[in-house]
């Protein structure tokens, strides 16, 4: 039984769930939005919600520190040079998701994130 279990697995591994998490971090970071599906995108919105909030803080251990959890450099100057500035006076929710009900029959329910202008 899954009793006080906070995350969802999304049926993979330890080292697939934080390789796929990244990967569609710094996706979204790059491209300022992504389609997949609902329940990935409920994972997402916490790990990228704390790299802007890390990313806001702009010393140089908070950089390190975002560097490493999304493994990109190119992603980690985009976020903190472009994308948390424009949230300097905001407490957070800075992604929103849009269900966009089911693409095809064995696809499950897509959403799209994006940051929130």
């Amino acid at each position: 039984m899954r009793h006080h279990v906070a995350k969802r697995t999304l049926h993979r591994t330890k080292r697939q769930y934080t390789a796929l998490l990244r990967s569609l971090a710094r996706s979204l970071v790059l491209q300022e939005g992504l389609t997949t599906t609902v329940a990935k995108a409920k994972e997402l919105r916490p790990f990228v919600e704390r790299l802007v909030t890390e990313s806001k803080k702009g010393t140089l251990a908070s950089q390190r520190n975002v560097v490493s959890r999304l493994g990109s450099s190119e992603a980690a100057k985009k976020l903190k040079e472009t994308i948390a500035p424009r949230y300097a006076n905001r407490a957070g929710g800075y992604t929103r998701i849009v269900k966009l009900g089911r693409i095809g029959k064995r696809v499950g329910e897509q959403a799209r994130i994006e940051f929130v202008q």
